[in-house]
């Protein structure tokens, strides 16, 4: 197990956060996810690493999987200018992931708290909610208050949208 997804576990016991885990292959699109031979119930998100033109101002924006974003219509909700997908190396500074492992549990490494958090409104409530814990190779259950404690104890600003 990596330290970053060691740390991850850590953090969830340290602020009292109850999980379901699951094991499976690496997997790294919702796609490929949707093909596991596993019954992993609640909420299955989307997690999008987005930068605005200049960038110097970094999104993670969580979403239900089915869901698509337009990135014009996002930028203009959020009063940004326009935005796009981050580099690989950008996801690595900020959050320590690679592609295909981009959870809002990576914003433990985000250690001046500067990626504002975007989430979608449809997915409020929703329990469990379901991210990977920094590495494609597991998946964690939390309920959604829960996943609100770890926001709001990491300190990063978030907002809610609609996508």
């Amino acid at each position: 197990m990596s330290t970053n997804e060691q740390r991850v576990y850590d953090i969830l016991s340290s602020l009292e956060i109850d999980y379901i885990k699951y094991e499976h292959k690496p997997v790294y699109t919702c796609e490929e996810a949707k093909e596991l031979e596993l019954e992993i119930t609640g909420q299955h998100c989307k997690n999008l690493f987005l930068r605005n033109r200049k960038g110097d101002v970094h999104y993670l924006v969580v979403l239900d999987e089915s869901k698509k974003v337009d990135l014009i219509n996002l930028s203009n909700q959020i009063g940004s200018s326009r935005l796009s997908f981050a580099s690989e190396e950008r996801l690595f500074k900020y959050l320590q992931l690679k592609p295909g492992s981009v959870t809002p549990f990576g914003l433990i490494n985000d250690e001046e708290s500067e990626v504002m958090v975007l989430i979608d409104k449809d997915i409020v409530n929703k329990s469990p909610i379901n991210f990977h814990p920094n590495v494609n190779t597991a998946t964690l259950g939390v309920s959604y208050d829960d996943f609100e404690k770890f926001l709001k104890w990491h300190e990063n600003k978030f907002e809610y949208i609609e996508i």
